[in-house]
């Protein structure tokens, strides 16, 4: 038996506020996070690497 009309478009609309909200948790928690632990794991790595190995010279 077919969907009614109503049905799809509550169900389209249920799909459209999911997407909004992983939208928003992908740019607005996840993606700032991300930025954050490559450069800070980026600036441990240099740390550590200048740690042993000395600063670099001129």
């Amino acid at each position: 038996m077919p969907k009614a009309q109503s049905d799809r478009d509550s169900e389209a609309r249920r799909e459209a506020r999911e997407e909004l909200l992983v939208f928003l948790f992908l740019t607005v928690v996840l993606a700032p996070l991300l930025a954050v632990f490559v450069v800070g794991g980026y600036g441990l790595l240099v740390w550590l690497y200048q740690a042993f190995a000395g600063p670099p010279s001129a």
